[in-house]
């Protein structure tokens, strides 16, 4: 299972030790909780020479999720997992929401502000606010794991695919391009261009078959542009024919299709271009950084006959990964991305009309909204003990949110901080039980 962190009593990171040991450290008095997630101990005494394990952290960032793996490059062993869900797409449309208030106001004339949008210059190197919440999820979970563990090295999923190794054979020599791992890059592009999908009855979740969609025996190339995906049945159907004749009947899939294949991959050049910006962000930290495509990922976990997840494909990232990963009964942690609250100081309706004030107030009570709490409610309906995420007021009155239901109206005296607010909410993932 994932191991724990320790510290030592002057918060210097030692070797992760097993749960059952953090057990027995924290029964006899020797050791304390620092944080829940993720769990972390720090002992009571210092240690004068540590000997610890050098760790490799691999990352495979993602549009809506990133997967995390820690590493001992020695053994092969998963220490740590963990999965980042952004908020990418909340952060696009909360600033929709802010973009329709402000030009509504201006339509009703309420109050004259020129448009500023012809005069803004955009530093080097900037990326939408949402892909920037992106790569900042990934730099502080790298900056957070330094803290807590000897971190030596980091592995980084640079490329969805090789496209450069795809278009020009002589850069790696043509054994590299004639080899099993083109295959991979080639199939790991079309997956993310078709979708998942059979290109002409659109199943998913059946095997998929690269097909040609101008066949080689009528001048077809082996070129990307001219490959989509089928299934069995639709790829031996279609044969030989001409798309174009198989799909006579059907001039509305001819057309999407025809386009489609032309079509540059739009999502994952967008991806693309914000993992450079992560990856010159990430050589700033000093460690050594090795890099890898997803198709080389993808070869390596098939290789390794394990599932696909997204810590298990981070697991799997660069040239470095061991001939055989022990990832056996680990446990990811589940993290999502929620933010810090928002800044409008004045909440508005659909029309952008002022409803209500918000208050400048953070904490009430000692907490803030969003702390992970455990109430212990000693008399009356409500009695028990209760555990959640609360939302703080200023009356003292607080409610909490718990995988059961909402519960209102407890008393702050009842509360007992499990963990702050950080930004993040946390549950576990499910557990491995396969051995590579």
């Amino acid at each position: 299972m994932s191991k724990v962190f320790v510290l030592d009593a002057s918060r210097k990171p030692l070797n992760l030790v097993h749960p059952g040991r953090a057990r027995v450290l924290l029964k006899e008095g020797k050791a304390a909780v620092l944080r829940s997630f993720p769990f972390t101990i720090i002992l009571k005494a210092a240690v004068p020479e540590p000997a610890v394990v050098p760790l490799r952290l691999k990352l495979d960032p993602g549009a809506q999720t990133t997967g995390l793996a820690l590493l001992d490059d020695a053994s092969g062993e998963v220490l740590w997992a963990a999965e980042v869900s952004h908020r990418g797409f909340a952060v696009k449309a909360a600033l929709d929401a802010r973009l329709l208030v402000r030009r509504s106001r201006r339509s009703r004339k309420t109050r004259y502000r020129q448009p500023r949008f012809s005069n803004r210059r955009r530093k080097p190197g900037w990326l939408p606010p949402s892909l920037e919440s992106r790569i900042a999820n990934v730099l502080c979970w790298v900056a957070r794991l330094r803290r807590l563990c000897p971190l030596e090295a980091l592995s980084l999923e640079l490329v969805k695919f090789d496209t450069q190794a795809m278009q020009q054979p002589e850069i790696e020599g043509i054994a590299y391009q004639q080899g099993e791992l083109l295959g991979y890059e080639i199939r790991a592009y079309l997956l993310e261009k078709w979708g998942r999908a059979c290109a002409y009855c659109g199943k998913t979740g059946v095997p998929l078959q690269v097909e040609h969609i101008q066949p080689k025996a009528k001048g077809g190339t082996d070129s990307v542009s001219n490959l989509t995906l089928a299934c069995q049945d639709c790829n031996q159907a279609k044969g030989h024919q001409d798309v174009r004749v198989f799909l006579a009947n059907k001039p509305e899939m001819l057309v999407r299709i025809l386009a489609q294949a032309k079509a540059p991959l739009r999502d994952a050049a967008v991806v693309n271009s914000s993992r450079w910006i992560l990856y010159e962000r990430l050589k700033t930290e000093g460690l050594p950084l090795e890099t890898g495509s997803g198709g080389l990922t993808k070869f390596n976990r098939s290789r390794r006959n394990l599932p696909k997840t997204h810590w298990l494909d981070a697991a799997n990232v660069g040239v470095s990964t061991p001939a055989s990963l022990k990832t056996r009964e680990v446990v990811p942690l589940l993290i999502k991305a929620t933010g810090h609250g928002s800044r409008q100081m004045c909440g508005t309706n659909a029309s952008g009309f002022p409803i209500r004030l918000r208050s400048r107030h953070k904490v009430h009570h000692g907490y803030q909204t969003g702390d992970l709490v455990r109430a212990v409610v000693p008399v009356g309906k409500k009695a028990g003990t209760h555990v959640g995420r609360v939302l703080a007021r200023a009356s003292g009155s607080f409610d909490l949110v718990t995988t059961s239901g909402r519960i209102t109206g407890i008393n702050h005296r009842y509360c007992h901080p499990v963990h702050r607010n950080d930004g993040y909410a946390y549950t576990k993932g499910e557990r491995h039980e396969r051995a590579a």
